[in-house]
């Protein structure tokens, strides 16, 4: 991965836009992705010139989850860490890979203390006193949901793709919002199967609060943005935080705790291993496609039978 940006940042009419800008990979969440996202939040939430954030990626989609053609192929191995943590650390690529090794023995909690971290990361936008807004294109699955569902109104394109598949397989959501934004009933029929829902779904169960066509979806978020950003900064913080407080109470942490510690169990499992070494055999995006063919909806597919 090249030491630039991956993640630029702008401020234009009272708005900070915040842009995934890896679209060569589909935005794939990455240590320097999810770090640059937690500056550029901490940057807009203190600028007096800034009253709503809006957060977009570049390039065919929204977010296509974690990195994992480095990270599942190679369980770790490469270099893109390092210089962004101390050896030996959890975030050290040569710890990761180890404490991956099927053949070894797993520390759950050095597991835990590099995916919290990521958690954090994306509960940024959750913390931030100022709105945000998140606009979905083309596809947003996976850990990309948990940036998504971190934000606070999601503005989905009515054909873009938003769900959590690796709950098929090697994946636990992290933030554990799904039964905080759509209930417990819907989260459950999401991730009992890892089936996906289309924007136009998305709204009609109430993930998204708009699903314009794809030509629309910048003019009707910009529209949105612009009625957000006249309120008062200050009626907004109060607002958020009134709102917030409801999830808090019902115990948002706690169960983030356990939905970081489940990933790791869901990746050191019988079928969580094998999943490892198909692609690390095949590579990636085969074992996806895999994991996804039994369920008819590969790709960008929201079949639910």
């Amino acid at each position: 991965m090249s030491s630039g940006a991956v993640v630029a940042y702008e401020v234009r009419d009272r708005v900070a836009r915040i842009t995934l800008d890896r679209p060569e990979r589909g935005n794939g969440i990455t240590i320097q992705l999810v770090g640059e996202l937690e500056a550029c939040v901490e940057r807009a939430d203190l600028d007096p010139a800034v009253h709503v954030l809006l957060l977009s990626g570049n390039g065919p989609g929204f977010c296509g989850g974690y990195d994992l053609v480095e990270s599942a192929e190679g369980m770790g191995r490469s270099a893109a860490g390092e210089q962004l943590a101390p050896s030996g650390s959890p975030l050290d690529p040569a710890v990761i890979a180890a404490n991956h090794d099927p053949h070894g023995t797993w520390d759950p909690l050095v597991d835990y203390a590099m995916m919290s971290r990521n958690a954090r990361g994306f509960m940024s936008l959750f913390h931030c006193g100022k709105p945000v807004v998140c606009s979905v294109h083309g596809f947003c699955v996976a850990g990309g949901t948990d940036m998504a569902l971190c934000s606070d109104l999601l503005v989905i394109a009515e054909d873009a793709k938003i769900g959590y598949p690796p709950a098929r397989v090697w994946g636990s959501p992290t933030t554990a919002l799904w039964a905080h934004r759509i209930g417990a009933q819907r989260a459950k029929r999401l991730l009992f199967t890892g089936d996906s829902l289309s924007g136009a779904e998305a709204l009609e169960w109430g993930l998204a609060i708009e699903a314009p066509p794809a030509p629309a979806l910048r003019e009707r978020t910009e529209i949105l943005l612009a009625r957000i950003a006249q309120t008062p900064v200050n009626q907004l913080m109060l607002m958020k935080l009134l709102v917030n407080q409801t999830l808090y109470a019902q115990g948002l942490h706690a169960t983030q705790v356990l939905g970081t510690i489940f990933d790791g169990i869901t990746r050191h499992t019988a079928e969580g291993y094998a999943f490892q070494q198909r692609a690390a055999e095949r590579g990636f995006r085969e074992a996806v496609r895999e994991r996804d063919e039994p369920y008819g909806d590969a790709g960008r597919s929201t079949f639910k039978g």
